[in-house]
Protein backbone atom coordinates (compact mmCIF):
# COMPACT_ATOMS: atom_id res chain seq x y z
CA UNK A 1 0.00 0.00 0.00
CA UNK A 2 1.26 3.39 -0.82
CA UNK A 3 1.14 6.14 0.97
CA UNK A 4 -1.15 8.17 -1.41
CA UNK A 5 -3.46 5.62 -1.18
CA UNK A 6 -3.37 4.81 2.56
CA UNK A 7 -6.39 5.88 4.62
CA UNK A 8 -4.65 6.83 7.42
CA UNK A 9 -1.75 8.77 5.85
CA UNK A 10 -4.97 10.33 4.12
CA UNK A 11 -6.40 10.95 8.29
CA UNK A 12 -2.85 12.47 8.41
CA UNK A 13 -2.57 14.89 5.72
CA UNK A 14 -6.09 15.99 6.42
CA UNK A 15 -7.23 14.21 3.19
CA UNK A 16 -9.87 11.93 5.03
CA UNK A 17 -12.54 13.07 7.89
CA UNK A 18 -11.50 11.39 11.32
CA UNK A 19 -13.12 12.16 14.55
CA UNK A 20 -9.38 13.30 16.04
CA UNK A 21 -9.05 13.01 20.00
CA UNK A 22 -5.18 13.49 20.04
CA UNK A 23 -2.26 14.47 17.99
CA UNK A 24 1.39 15.34 18.12
CA UNK A 25 4.11 15.38 15.98
CA UNK A 26 4.49 11.87 16.11
CA UNK A 27 0.90 9.85 16.42
CA UNK A 28 -2.46 11.11 16.47
CA UNK A 29 -5.74 9.21 17.76
CA UNK A 30 -8.93 9.03 16.38
CA UNK A 31 -12.25 6.71 16.50
CA UNK A 32 -12.79 4.31 14.55
CA UNK A 33 -15.51 4.21 12.06
CA UNK A 34 -16.41 0.32 12.69
CA UNK A 35 -15.99 0.46 16.30
CA UNK A 36 -15.98 -3.04 18.49
CA UNK A 37 -17.15 -0.97 21.02
CA UNK A 38 -18.61 2.83 21.31
CA UNK A 39 -15.03 4.41 21.86
CA UNK A 40 -12.94 2.73 20.38
CA UNK A 41 -9.87 4.74 19.12
CA UNK A 42 -6.61 4.54 17.24
CA UNK A 43 -3.64 5.48 17.91
CA UNK A 44 -1.91 5.74 14.72
CA UNK A 45 1.36 6.71 13.46
CA UNK A 46 1.95 9.76 11.91
CA UNK A 47 4.58 8.51 9.75
CA UNK A 48 3.62 5.35 7.11
CA UNK A 49 5.30 2.12 9.02
CA UNK A 50 3.33 -0.98 7.36
CA UNK A 51 3.80 -2.76 10.97
CA UNK A 52 5.65 -2.41 13.94
CA UNK A 53 8.90 -4.02 12.85
CA UNK A 54 9.41 -0.69 11.00
CA UNK A 55 9.73 2.06 13.74
CA UNK A 56 12.47 2.65 16.64
CA UNK A 57 12.46 1.58 19.90
CA UNK A 58 12.02 5.53 20.84
CA UNK A 59 8.93 5.86 18.41
CA UNK A 60 7.49 2.40 19.97
CA UNK A 61 7.55 3.68 23.37
CA UNK A 62 6.03 7.15 22.29
CA UNK A 63 3.03 5.31 20.55
CA UNK A 64 2.52 3.16 23.72
CA UNK A 65 2.84 5.96 26.04
CA UNK A 66 -0.45 7.37 23.71
CA UNK A 67 -2.40 4.39 23.88
CA UNK A 68 -1.92 4.01 27.58
CA UNK A 69 -2.95 7.71 27.76
CA UNK A 70 -5.78 7.09 25.37
CA UNK A 71 -7.13 4.19 27.64
CA UNK A 72 -7.63 6.07 30.69
CA UNK A 73 -9.58 8.53 28.67
CA UNK A 74 -12.08 6.53 26.74
CA UNK A 75 -12.12 4.58 29.99
CA UNK A 76 -13.74 7.35 31.56
CA UNK A 77 -15.52 8.44 28.79
CA UNK A 78 -17.24 5.14 28.24
CA UNK A 79 -17.45 4.10 31.63
CA UNK A 80 -16.40 0.63 30.99
CA UNK A 81 -14.02 -1.21 33.52
CA UNK A 82 -12.26 -3.30 31.39
CA UNK A 83 -9.62 -2.09 27.93
CA UNK A 84 -8.36 -3.71 25.38
CA UNK A 85 -4.92 -3.00 23.89
CA UNK A 86 -4.52 -4.49 20.48
CA UNK A 87 -1.51 -3.95 17.76
CA UNK A 88 -2.36 -6.16 14.73
CA UNK A 89 1.21 -6.50 12.76
CA UNK A 90 0.85 -8.45 9.73
CA UNK A 91 -2.16 -10.24 7.44
CA UNK A 92 -2.36 -13.40 9.13
CA UNK A 93 -2.53 -11.74 12.54
CA UNK A 94 -5.92 -9.66 11.79
CA UNK A 95 -4.12 -6.33 9.99
CA UNK A 96 -6.41 -4.52 7.76
CA UNK A 97 -5.15 -1.55 7.41
CA UNK A 98 -1.14 -2.19 6.73
CA UNK A 99 -0.11 1.17 8.36
CA UNK A 100 1.26 0.66 12.05
CA UNK A 101 -1.57 1.59 14.93
CA UNK A 102 -2.76 0.63 18.17
CA UNK A 103 -6.32 -0.35 19.19
CA UNK A 104 -7.82 0.50 22.33
CA UNK A 105 -11.15 -0.61 22.91
CA UNK A 106 -13.25 -0.55 25.67
CA UNK A 107 -14.80 -3.76 26.82
CA UNK A 108 -17.91 -4.60 28.36
CA UNK A 109 -18.42 -7.28 30.56
CA UNK A 110 -19.28 -10.85 28.32
CA UNK A 111 -18.65 -9.29 25.20
CA UNK A 112 -14.71 -10.02 24.66
CA UNK A 113 -15.92 -12.10 21.75
CA UNK A 114 -18.64 -10.26 20.15
CA UNK A 115 -17.87 -7.57 17.76
CA UNK A 116 -20.49 -5.51 15.66
CA UNK A 117 -17.87 -3.38 14.08
CA UNK A 118 -20.70 -1.91 12.06
CA UNK A 119 -20.54 1.51 10.15
CA UNK A 120 -20.68 4.49 12.86
CA UNK A 121 -22.14 8.00 11.92
CA UNK A 122 -20.05 10.94 11.67
CA UNK A 123 -22.02 12.83 14.41
CA UNK A 124 -22.07 10.24 16.84
CA UNK A 125 -18.46 9.50 16.54
CA UNK A 126 -17.61 13.15 16.73
CA UNK A 127 -19.91 13.15 20.08
CA UNK A 128 -17.55 10.16 21.27
CA UNK A 129 -14.70 12.12 20.35
CA UNK A 130 -15.82 15.30 22.42
CA UNK A 131 -16.54 13.00 25.06
CA UNK A 132 -12.49 11.40 25.37
CA UNK A 133 -11.22 14.73 24.55
CA UNK A 134 -12.79 16.14 27.65
CA UNK A 135 -11.53 13.26 29.47
CA UNK A 136 -8.22 13.61 28.19
CA UNK A 137 -7.84 17.05 29.58
CA UNK A 138 -9.55 16.49 32.59
CA UNK A 139 -6.73 13.80 33.47
CA UNK A 140 -3.66 15.17 31.75
CA UNK A 141 -1.20 17.64 32.63
CA UNK A 142 0.24 19.81 29.58
CA UNK A 143 3.71 19.19 29.00
CA UNK A 144 6.56 20.46 26.68
CA UNK A 145 7.57 17.65 25.53
CA UNK A 146 8.82 17.43 21.92
CA UNK A 147 6.30 15.70 20.94
CA UNK A 148 3.80 19.33 21.17
CA UNK A 149 1.15 17.09 22.24
CA UNK A 150 -2.23 18.84 21.93
CA UNK A 151 -6.18 17.71 22.64
CA UNK A 152 -7.59 18.48 19.27
CA UNK A 153 -10.70 21.18 19.91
Amino acid sequence: MSESSCVFCQIVRKQSPASVVYEDNEVIAFLSNRPVNVGHTLVVTKKHYQNIYELSEEEAAHLFKIAKRMAHAVKNATGVEAIRIVQNSGKDAGQVVFHLHVHVIPMKPHNYLQFDNALRPREQLDADAENIKQQLKQHTQPDSDRNGDSVQN
